[in-house]
């Protein structure tokens, strides 16, 4: 006989702390995670919750700031003492908080963060649920080895997320024997890249690799106009994940590329992922980014996790964790040892007619890529 669980709604939520920046410089991508926490959250209660127990997501507002993420970590394990917390949207908040969830041995999948160093500090409570940031260009810099692209020039900010992403692409483009004409870095919250652009320009590169978060791509692209210049193959990321980037600046930004965690297509064949990205637009209006989609998967894996432990026993939903292997809407969950995602892998998509396409790997291609033609 098969128990379907009974949800009693007199029983205890099992509460998931997650600090947000839904203001300040991450307001764009933490709305985004924040809508799909709760929209994983009603969607799992309406199903019986968690071991029969309905599911709340504590949602706080860091205001995009390290010390308040730090501060609030503090505050949803010692003070509300919530079951489980997911990590916050980017590197830098996570790192931070990172320590946080060691010292209480809280395990905590980072649900927002790819940087590489998270996993070299020798903690066991982060998990990752993305490709390690340097890995994030390396189709991209294989397709564009394929077409004899080879001279290329990469600009990062600072910060924990794009300085790994630059640096992987600097160590995959110098296996690929391509030509980094110019690694140039910049402080982050630079919003005016016009010297940069021109320094750029000067190199005369095919291919630029911009890394970093939604600003930094939108800001190389602004700069670009300034100075009239663009290069012949574009590629940042995160921003042009987004419709909006379509959106700003139209046609310009034809034929611009990006790496991404997911995309919501029946082609990625992955369990609920359509569906979810349907729903998620019915509900809010516009269509959800990778980063959405990370966050409700987060939900399933520690629905998964906890289910498999069979009770909130921090030290069991751990030791799950660091073994499972399972498929999300994301793709699939697995980790290695040190708590490095080791089963995803990033597109390269494309915009092309208005209309963001997955062109790499080929085996996923919605359409085949395209560069500009050479004036």
């Amino acid at each position: 006989m098969v128990v379907f669980p009974v949800l009693l709604f007199g029983s205890e939520p099992i509460r998931f702390g997650v600090s947000l920046g839904v203001t300040g410089s991450y307001k764009l991508t933490s709305s985004k995670q924040r809508d799909a926490y709760l929209l994983f959250e009603e969607e799992v209660n309406e199903k019986g919750g968690i071991l029969g127990r309905p599911v709340k997501f504590v949602i706080l507002d860091n205001e995009s700031k390290v010390e308040r993420a730090v501060e609030q970590y503090e505050t949803l394990i010692v003070k509300d003492k919530v079951d489980f917390v997911i990590g916050p949207y980017t590197s830098t908040l996570t790192l931070a908080i990172s320590k946080v969830v060691e010292k209480y041995g809280y395990p905590t999948l980072a649900a927002g963060a790819a940087s590489d160093k998270i996993w070299q500090q020798g903690y066991e409570n982060i998990f990752g649920m993305w490709t390690p940031a340097s890995r994030y260009s390396l189709g991209f810099l294989k397709m564009i080895t394929y077409n004899k692209l080879d001279n290329l020039v990469i600009v990062t900010p600072d910060d924990p997320f794009g300085y790994s992403i630059a640096e992987g692409a600097k160590k995959w483009a110098n296996a690929l024997r391509l030509n980094v004409l110019d690694f140039i870095t910049f402080k982050y919250g630079t919003k005016d890249l016009s010297d940069i652009a021109k320094r750029v320009r000067s190199s005369q590169p095919e291919v630029v690799i911009c890394t970093g978060h939604y600003y930094v791509g939108e800001a190389m692209r602004k700069a670009f106009d300034h100075i009239d210049w663009e290069p012949r193959v574009f590629f940042a990321t995160v921003s042009p994940t987004y419709q909006k980037y379509y959106d700003d600046f139209g046609e310009k930004v034809e034929l611009d590329f990006s790496s991404s965690i997911w995309e919501p297509h029946p082609k990625l064949n992955y369990p609920g992922s359509f569906e979810f990205a349907k729903r998620y637009k019915e509900r809010y209006g516009n269509p959800p980014t990778y980063h959405a989609a990370s966050a409700y998967a987060a939900g399933e894996v520690m629905k998964k996790a906890i289910e498999t432990a069979g009770s909130l026993d921090r030290d069991k939903v751990r030791e799950v964790l660091q073994n499972l292997n399972t498929l999300t809407l994301l793709g699939r969950y697995a980790v290695d040892k040190t708590g490095v995602q080791i089963k995803r892998f990033p597109l390269v998509v494309q915009w092309q007619q208005g209309k963001k396409e997955i062109v790499w790997p080929k085996e996923l291609q919605t359409a085949p890529y395209k560069f500009k033609e050479l004036e």
